[in-house]
């Protein structure tokens, strides 16, 4: 598909700033059996399946062509998978603090949103990123973490384990015994590696997960303007 066609179906426009992705190598085994019927793990050149928590600002948020919009921090756990020759992004939790955009997220997109009180701060070249999720009827978790950045952003190398985990372009939600897409269009991400000091984090276990071991591969973006596209039924074969 082309830029123009893709461009001429999306719904919203944005930009996403001050962005961190820590991201942990787990065995595909870990991740399978928490999908929905239709898409399968997806996996890097070494046969790894990843969780990331990813947190960045939502900037500007709008329809397309209006000039203003809303703008908050957002928190989220994620895995990577395909559907038949599609790969893409499937969500456990985003964690947004904006009363009033989570619920209108929540139906058009149906993907778990989730309200947060949340504080994103930067000082001398590192961001603060704090979250407590305040959403009723589901489990509780917090996050709070430094992130600092080293070197200069700037393209991931095509084929690398760094484009896998940022490059994606579609996600995929389930509801309703229904599996959906939704696509995305942006430029490519300039990241730069980062050092993450974490004090907080209980969203695997509040997905269902263990800690993963180790220490995360994390990168930093200074950000990406983004357009997204309306949900749409996916086919549920592989």
């Amino acid at each position: 598909m082309s830029s123009r066609s893709r461009m001429s179906r999306q719904l919203l426009a944005m930009t996403w700033r001050d962005a961190f992705f820590a991201s942990w190598p787990v065995e595909p085994s870990t991740v399978a059996p928490t999908l929905p019927e239709g898409v399968a793990v997806d996996t890097d050149e070494e046969g790894r399946a990843w969780l990331s928590v990813v947190g960045f600002v939502m900037d500007d948020i709008r329809p397309r062509f209006v000039p203003f919009g809303l703008s908050f921090p957002e928190l989220n756990l994620r895995t990577y998978v395909r559907h038949g020759d599609q790969s893409g992004v499937y969500f456990y939790n985003l964690d947004a603090e904006d009363r009033l955009g989570v619920p209108i997220a929540r139906r058009l997109f149906r993907l778990p949103y989730y309200r947060a009180e949340m504080d994103v701060t930067e000082r001398d070249g590192s961001i603060h990123f704090e979250s407590h999720r305040t959403h009723e009827g589901v489990p509780t978790a917090d996050f709070e973490a430094t992130i600092e950045p080293r070197g200069s952003p700037g393209p991931a190398d095509p084929g690398s384990t760094e484009a896998f985990l940022v490059e994606n372009y579609c996600f995929f939600a389930a509801g309703r015994g229904r599996l959906y897409r939704g696509d995305i269009d942006h430029g490519p991400w300039a990241v730069q590696p980062a050092d993450l000091t974490v004090r907080e984090n209980t969203l695997f276990e509040a997905a269902g997960f263990d800690q993963p071991p180790g220490d995360p591969l994390v990168q930093f973006s200074p950000g990406v303007e983004v357009t997204a596209g309306r949900l749409r039924r996916a086919e549920r074969s592989l």
